[in-house]
């Protein structure tokens, strides 16, 4: 059976940070496409402000013109919050072997991993390709999470992983821009430009939709 890398999140909005996250983990894992799974609840977080249908919209736009890239609505029609054992069940239940597959993340979200449901039995389910963020590099996790640290495998930027007998962590210092969600809200609700820093369609379609216009104090990756 194939290997697979899906890689969930709010994103809300997707911007230019996650797709660098997608390229490299798709890479360092060695498979050809990736699948993003949009949470239409999501969990450790505030609301969203966009819709689920908003979100899963500017995903889909995101990705258009990347032939690597593939979107699910694993989550979209869930009432439940996103839990990652949740959406690994709901894998497996379609017939994905999970411990040949990998999730993608950032190292800033990773490194907060002991407050997720399940852990860490999780990371015995599946592998995790760990791309370093502006905020957190994949050198500070060993420190960071000293228990996982066995786990853990570097993994070179553009390179292929070798295949393991059992789940690992795969640390991946890739660069990736230097913008989050938060960031693109607060510049929209400023009427501050967002140029480069969300794919051209989003942008439009953000602007066409009157989305983000008004301040809030949540915050996303």
């Amino acid at each position: 059976m194939s290997r697979h890398v899906f890689f969930g999140g709010t994103f809300d909005p997707v911007h230019c940070g996650h797709l660098d996250v997608a390229d490299a983990a798709r890479q360092a894992f060695g498979v050809e496409t990736m699948t993003l799974i949009p949470a239409a609840v999501p969990p450790h977080r505030a609301r969203p402000r966009a819709s689920a249908a908003h979100r899963f919209a500017m995903v889909a736009l995101a990705i258009h013109a990347r032939p690597h890239d593939r979107l699910s609505d694993l989550e979209m029609l869930s009432t439940e919050p996103s839990y990652t054992a949740a959406t690994l069940d709901r894998l497996e239940h379609n017939g994905v072997d999970t411990r040949r597959c990998a999730l993608a993340i950032g190292a800033d979200a990773f490194r907060e991993i002991a407050t997720w449901r399940a852990y860490p039995a999780i990371l015995d389910r599946c592998s995790f390709v760990v791309v370093s963020r502006p905020s957190v590099a994949v050198a500070a996790l060993r420190e960071a999470l000293p228990d996982l640290a066995p786990r853990m495998v570097d993994v070179r930027p553009g390179r292929a992983a070798g295949a393991a007998d059992r789940p690992c962590i795969f640390l991946v210092d890739a660069p990736t821009a230097p913008v989050s969600s938060t960031d693109i809200r607060r510049r929209v609700a400023e009427g501050a430009s967002i140029h480069g820093l969300v794919p051209a369609a989003v942008a439009e379609y953000i602007h066409t939709h009157g989305l983000y216009v008004e301040k809030d104090s949540t915050a996303s990756a």
